[in-house]
């Protein structure tokens, strides 16, 4: 999901609510405690440099369980950083601690946003020898050669 997106969901909310893909919840008094733009520059494994930019958002939890973040108060949050700190619409990725800092991209159910696990990839598989996935053929698609015994010769 991208910022734009958000943005325009949440005006139509009454609450803001994170829900894992494993259908449990962030609770409900969860903090945005950042939200800010990553610019990461890397080369990956065939030698090409590559750039990503995402919007990222922390949540965190805190021992103030009557806390509510409001849609409105996550759009001022966002308009704020936008404004001073010339974020750029780009893809959400999501901070949130498990049993450690898990990264998420983040979605809407239409009523909930989801916290969507990431994964890893490698990005130049060719570089790197990873075979390509092999085509699945039909036994009916195999030409018959010469050396081949046919069940109507009788050598079967």
């Amino acid at each position: 999901m991208k910022l734009s997106e958000i943005k325009e969901i949440l005006p139509k909310l009454e609450n803001v609510e994170f829900q894992l893909e494993n259908g449990s919840f962030v609770p409900v008094h969860f903090h945005v405690t950042e939200v800010g733009q990553i610019i990461k520059k890397f080369i990956d494994c065939g030698g090409v440099i590559r750039n990503e930019k995402v919007v990222s958002f922390q949540l965190w939890n805190a021992n103030d369980f009557e806390h509510r973040l409001k849609p409105g108060k996550l759009l001022h949050i966002i308009q704020l950083s936008e404004e001073k700190l010339g974020i750029e619409d780009s893809e959400i990725e999501v901070e949130y601690q498990g049993e450690t800092i898990g990264k998420y991209d983040l979605g809407f159910n239409g009523k909930n946003f989801v916290l969507k696990n990431k994964t890893t990839a490698c990005l130049a598989q060719e570089a790197c020898g990873i075979p390509s996935e092999k085509q699945k053929k039909n036994l009916s698609e195999l030409s018959v050669t010469s050396s081949s015994c046919n069940p109507s010769s009788g050598c079967c």
